[in-house]
């Protein structure tokens, strides 16, 4: 991208922090040779080491979230900084700076409101042991239970839109932020691409601040709290239709013998039957009350997601005002010359 094009837009780099000392002064010099037109902005995240200083000296604009975690962070970020285009990347070295101008590039001409920066492995030892799996897992997960538009959903480098920033809600703290992003643009339909960039090794004495297991739990409890708030209908049916089952099961010998002889001789099975009867029924009604509020909710969503507009539309709303005031400007000069 050629820097007449991107000092148009007003671009931000926003790269969450905690305890990145060893890797985050090269990545603020990389961002800052990448996108020289770009403000660089550097949230700590409570970190014990020297991360602040060092952003500092880097040419970063450095602030602080004292609530710990990732989403935590985006949260504030996402509401603080304003800007055109922004980059969200990992403070922690692995990703490729001088791939954003490309990435930038895509969002601005063909419209999209995310950019997602799907990693390449540069070495087998990039991941470690279970994070590619568990990334296929949830990946996969998501692309079943809400459309398969992504090959690595838990990429932390990606490229957004300012409505798509404006819009977001931000209700993760930790690093389920990033199925939430992914959700967010899948329910919304917005327009989204996945670009392929390489991911490298964390230089010695940085390590990952993700945990296998327990991050893993979160993700997937974040997907299935996702599931029941989107798509509710399918949840309650799924209820309704185990419920039923086990109603049958319980209650067929119990009808099977009053046609026999006339008796129920088992009574609590037969309240039980029906009891788990009328739970099932009561489940498929809420599915489809909270699927119609659900609509509801996506649609206000979403119209409120229009009010922002797209970063060329955004960009000629800006050059138009800027040929009104000119214009005015002649005028008045011209009325002067006259007096």
């Amino acid at each position: 991208m050629s820097g007449n094009a991107t000092q148009r837009y007003r671009i931000a780099v926003l790269v969450p922090c905690f305890n990145e000392a060893v890797t985050i002064g090269e990545v603020v010099q990389n961002f800052a040779q990448a996108l020289p037109d770009a403000e660089i902005y550097v949230y700590d995240n409570n970190s014990s080491d020297d991360t602040v200083s060092i952003a500092n000296a880097a040419g970063a604009i450095v602030r602080r979230e004292r609530t710990q975690g990732k989403g935590s962070v985006v949260r504030r970020m996402f509401s603080d900084v304003e800007a055109d285009v922004y980059v969200l990347v990992d403070g922690d070295g692995t990703y490729d700076a001088g791939r954003a101008p490309e990435l930038i590039q895509n969002l601005l001409e063909e419209q999209m409101d995310m950019i997602n920066a799907s990693r390449r492995s540069t070495s087998e030892s990039v991941y470690r042991r279970g994070h590619a799996f568990g990334n296929k897992l949830i990946t996969g997960l998501v692309s079943t239970l809400f459309g398969n538009r992504f090959q690595d959903m838990l990429s932390g480098y990606r490229v957004f839109s300012r409505r798509f920033v404006k819009s977001f809600p931000a209700l993760s703290s930790g690093f389920e932020i990033e199925t939430e992003l992914t959700v967010h643009a899948l329910e919304l339909q917005m327009p989204v691409l996945e670009i392929e960039v390489p991911y490298y090794e964390r230089p010695e004495n940085s390590e990952s601040k993700l945990n296998t297991f327990r991050d893993g739990a979160r993700i997937i409890r974040t997907i299935v709290l996702l599931l029941k708030q989107e798509r509710p209908f399918q949840v309650f049916a799924v209820i309704f239709l185990v419920l039923t089952l086990l109603s049958i099961l319980a209650g067929w010998p119990v009808v099977n013998e009053y046609i026999e002889t006339g008796l129920v001789p088992r009574l609590p099975t037969a309240v039980l039957s029906s009891a788990l009867m009328i739970l099932g029924f009561l489940s498929l009604a809420c599915g489809l009350i909270l699927d119609t509020v659900t609509r509801g909710r996506r649609e206000f969503k979403r119209l409120h997601y229009l009010t922002f507009p797209a970063v060329s539309a955004a960009s000629k709303q800006k050059a138009n005002e800027t040929l009104i005031d000119m214009e005015q400007t002649n005028s008045n000069d011209a009325w002067r010359n006259l007096d």
